[in-house]
């Protein structure tokens, strides 16, 4: 069959931004699900916590046409105290982590982001497997940690390297291949 050739559509053009739209949270909580819940089977049910309450919740949205469509990536920050934030619930589409670099698109937003409301300190428990990408984005590991029987580093950004930036809710556009 002639459409067995065709390869998979991918969109090459992604939004990063803070969450403004009913049907982007909708799709992020969807996106949390799949993949902590469905596919690393690390919550039951939904991964929902009382964070979410309070964090500012950031996306990856796939654009075609220059059109939103669909949400593939996900992370949170919150603050803990003043100055100090975290970052949580890193999370992108399985059929998009091979696009690019979305995961270090979030991260970045999100370490910049809250760099312009006050953070002089950026924090994260990562996966142990992810460890790798956070160290080639200028975090440090602080700490060896076990959470949900998993091992994870407490991790730190070097904020010299993500500069403060105030319109999140704007965010930008990556194309292509996303540079980290």
């Amino acid at each position: 069959m002639l459409l067995e050739n065709f390869k998979p559509f991918f969109a090459n053009e992604y939004l990063i931004k803070y969450i403004t739209q009913d049907w982007e949270y909708r799709q992020m909580l969807a996106l949390r699900q799949a993949v902590f819940c469905a596919e690393q089977g690390i919550f039951a049910g939904d991964d929902v916590d009382n964070i979410d309450n309070t964090a500012t919740h950031i996306v990856a949205i796939a654009c075609i046409a220059g059109l939103p469509d669909r949400v593939v990536g996900t992370v949170r920050i919150h603050t803990e105290k003043p100055g100090v934030w975290w970052g949580s619930r890193l999370a992108v589409d399985q059929d998009y982590r091979k696009q690019g670099s979305l995961g270090a698109a979030l991260i970045r937003l999100a370490v910049c982001s809250a760099h312009a409301r006050g953070c002089n300190t950026f924090l994260a428990q990562v996966q142990s497997r992810n460890q790798l990408l956070f160290r080639r984005l200028h975090w440090k590991s602080l700490q060896e940690l076990s959470i949900h029987n998993r091992p994870h580093y407490l991790m730190q950004a070097d904020l010299d390297w993500y500069p403060p930036y105030a319109d999140g809710a704007t965010g930008f556009v990556a194309t292509g291949r996303i540079a980290a």
